[in-house]
């Protein structure tokens, strides 16, 4: 399969069997490092993050610098054109004369999908409101697919902010296309996961969905435990953030009847919807997670730019 030149807006842009492409390529490059630390020479990796971002931005650029490549961009887009009124449409077309690929993050919607339309090189979005977030998405699935041996047949609970968590709902839409998944969403009534993502999974992938705002309802009975933090900065005022920043607090004593196989995976970053003494349980494998992201973003570029 040639994914050269290809873009990544959502993890919809790929079929099941080009996933899994891309997983078996950032799983040799787990195991054998030195086998691509210089496919990318020569290439050079543009970062436009227009919002805030540690994991995304560094393990990107890790990703590149590990394949003998180079990086340019800004972390902060006060700090470029934009800051003077430049349009998205004109910044990729001057940045994609720079660069041979592009990650953009944008607090804007649809942003990097407008980006790619312009775009000489491919775009991936890093990111894009409380829309999507595919990289990250791809990090989750080579992390169950490696340490649960299969995506098909899990039970998955998805806790926290679902309404704004732009991870959660990349992920319940790239599940629902793996077999016989089922899905526990536990928020507050206040962040509950939007309709048009519950109705298009279960529209279109026929899945089972059961809502609830306790997380003891359902430790017991899932495979995977996704918790989210409940975002600030998506709320329009600090009062109601307030009244929900602690309505879940994941701690030892709580998954004390959870399966010895489940893992409990986190975007990151945390803020306290973990506490510390969870990091001590085997089945917390968030951060195990968090390396991954560099491997299967190593995978997706290498497959955009066509060196593999």
């Amino acid at each position: 399969m040639n994914l050269k030149g290809r873009h990544l807006i959502d993890p919809s842009d790929f079929t099941l069997e080009e996933l899994n492409q891309i997983f078996t390529v950032a799983q040799d490059m787990v195991d054998i490092p030195e086998k691509y630390d210089k496919i990318c020479k020569g290439k050079i990796l543009a970062t436009l993050f227009y919002e805030p971002s540690t994991r995304t931005r560094l393990s990107f650029e890790s990703a590149m610098l590990r394949m003998g490549g180079k990086i340019l961009g800004f972390a902060d887009a006060q700090t470029s054109s934009v800051k003077k009124g430049e349009s998205i449409s004109d910044t990729i077309r001057v940045v994609d004369g720079y660069s041979d690929i592009a990650v953009i993050r944008h607090p804007r919607e649809g942003a990097p999908k407008l980006a790619s339309e312009f775009s000489q090189v491919p775009v991936i979005n890093g990111g894009d409101g409380g829309h999507q977030h595919p990289t990250q998405t791809l990090t989750d699935l080579l992390t169950i697919k490696t340490l649960k041996g299969n995506i098909d047949g899990n039970k998955v609970a998805l806790c926290g902010d679902l309404k704004y968590g732009r991870t959660v709902h990349s992920l319940i839409k790239t599940l629902s296309r793996y077999k016989d998944m089922e899905f526990y969403l536990v928020s507050p009534p206040q962040l509950q996961m939007p309709e048009y993502v519950k109705n298009f999974v279960k529209e279109t992938y026929n899945v089972k969905i059961v809502e609830t705002s306790k997380i003891e309802d359902v430790i017991d009975e899932v495979d995977i435990l996704y918790m989210t933090r409940i975002q600030k900065e998506r709320f329009f005022n600090e009062e109601d953030y307030l009244k929900l920043k602690n309505s879940y607090i994941l701690t030892a004593d709580k998954i004390e009847n959870a399966k010895e196989d489940m893992l409990i995976m986190h975007p990151l970053p945390r803020v306290n919807e973990i506490d510390y003494s969870v990091d001590k349980d085997k089945r917390a494998v968030y951060f195990k997670q968090a390396k991954y992201g560099v491997y299967v973003r190593m995978s997706l570029m290498a497959h955009l730019l066509g060196v593999i």
